[in-house]
């Protein structure tokens, strides 16, 4: 056995560089970096089919980045370190916190358990750039509403150095009794990810080379064409924040080496949302089950299975709703907008209740992030604490010919659309049937009649919410 070895337990900070907890780590005589996949303590918020994809993918870089000495785990992982620590002189265990409640709760026990054992235990925040519980309004209260918020996390410092990797090559363990990644079975038996290996590059070396790649070509245009899915002007960085492959900080501080100006602020901005997002988790636990505001709570959703089938499978017969949810199937990915708009579909034009919509997303996105896919589902449908008034209804048929005027997104992942004529592109119903013809598209054949009228559809949702609004006022 060796003397002195120090545990970094790897979780959604799958990087070396800026990494407190590996950086604490390093300073012992060995370290035996480890990953547990605890597929059951959070019950249907443990990983999505999409994000196992990725995970698969940001751990293989990661075993590669430490020498192929990551130890790998599945089960309950309190046990595992117990039978490690029953094998190993370890004198300490570091982690880089997580947000998610059932992750505090665990973590909370274990740094107990460890600590009566005479280990030491150390956690630091590798993920935000300020701890949800270090802003507060005056009252000791936490904030409801983005934008107060914002400034008041803008009035705290923020240390924007970034940590270097730390150079623990030659101190590097690995236990005899870690599986293989290939145990884990991350990856999908029927192989519907082909498309996304085009897409996407897992690991600290990818995340560094999206942002990169954002700050020389998509940055300048960020502001106005952040809005444009057929646009390049997004980071693309969502995956690689939520697996920790990339930092809060880091991004901040090569955004500091750029200049002052409106496309910068405003990605900032962005940023903050994702915090924001983590805020409202950490202080309303209930954020991704419960209507935080409580009178949805006798909204009457619609239970229609046929039409959550036909929303998640782009048959709704709205281009652009369409193209959203294949960009999503396709790729694990879906255009911000088009995320509002695609929920916005489905939580007031079907009235089907968001958190089936969040259970989809959580499923196929590759970013699936608890904080943000909860904050924005409750967003959209109007009930959370910062949200959209529930009369903002998405117009997918306007949406379209606002932000992708060219038909360049529609046209991309509905190609049976694409010898369409523009005029007809977001409303193909309203198309003469020799256009049809000529486009070689027979509706309800080759792409389905609209499922739904906008106008109607929209009609019913406002009488619906305030019937609601009236019985909390009764």
């Amino acid at each position: 056995m060796k003397n002195d070895i120090a545990i970094i337990w790897f979780r959604q900070d799958l990087r070396l560089s800026d990494n407190p907890a590996l950086t604490a780590a390093a300073r012992h005589a060995h370290v035996l970096p480890l990953y547990i996949l605890d597929d059951h303590n959070g019950g249907e918020h443990t990983i999505g089919a999409a994000s196992k994809w990725w995970l698969h993918y940001s751990l293989k870089s990661l075993n590669t980045s430490l020498n192929e000495s990551l130890s790998l785990y599945q089960g309950e992982p309190m046990a595992i370190l117990t039978d490690i620590l029953s094998r190993y002189q370890v004198t300490a265990v570091y982690w880089n916190r997580c947000y998610e409640p059932w992750q505090i709760t665990r973590d909370k026990h274990i740094k107990a358990r460890l600590s009566a054992l005479g280990i030491t235990v150390n956690s630091f925040n590798a993920s935000l750039q300020h701890e949800p519980w270090t802003i507060l309004k005056n009252d000791n209260t936490p904030y409801q509403i983005f934008t107060p918020y914002y400034r008041r996390a803008n009035l705290l410092d923020t240390d924007t150095q970034a940590l270097p990797a730390p150079g623990i090559t030659g101190a590097l363990c690995q236990d005899s009794q870690s599986i293989s990644l290939e145990a884990l079975k991350l990856r999908p038996k029927i192989r519907w990810d082909g498309n996304f290996y085009p897409c996407w590059t897992p690991g600290e070396a990818g995340a560094q080379s999206s942002l990169d790649q954002f700050l020389a070509h998509g940055l300048e245009n960020y502001q106005a064409g952040r809005d444009f899915p057929g646009l390049k002007a997004v980071s693309r960085l969502s995956p690689h924040l939520h697996f920790g492959e990339i930092s809060p900080r880091q991004i901040n501080q090569a955004l500091l080496s750029l200049p002052d100006d409106n496309n910068r602020e405003h990605f900032k901005r962005e940023l903050s949302w994702r915090e924001f997002s983590y805020y409202l988790l950490f202080h309303w636990p209930e954020l991704p089950e419960k209507n935080l505001k409580t009178h949805f709570t006798h909204f009457a959703w619609s239970d229609n299975p046929e039409s959550l089938k036909r929303w998640q499978q782009g048959l709704t017969g709205y281009p652009l709703v369409d193209a959203g949810m294949r960009e999503l199937w396709q790729t694990g990915f879906m255009h911000n907008r088009v995320r509002m708009i695609c929920a916005s579909f489905l939580v007031k034009n079907l009235l089907i209740d968001w958190r089936l919509g969040a259970r989809w997303f959580w499923q196929c996105l590759v970013d699936a992030d608890l904080a943000s896919n909860s904050a924005s589902w409750q967003w959209v449908a109007g009930c959370g604490t910062d949200a959209s008034p529930y009369f903002r209804i998405f117009n997918p048929i306007t949406q379209g010919e606002k932000f992708d005027p060219q038909g360049t997104y529609i046209k991309h992942f509905l190609p049976e659309l694409k010898n369409l004529p523009l005029k007809y592109l977001f409303r193909p119903w309203q198309a003469p049937a020799d256009i049809l013809k000529k486009a070689n598209i027979t509706l309800g054949q080759d792409y389905p009649l609209p499922m739904v009228d906008i106008k109607e559809s929209r009609e019913n949702a406002l009488a619906a919410y305030h019937q609601i609004k009236h019985l909390s006022h009764s």
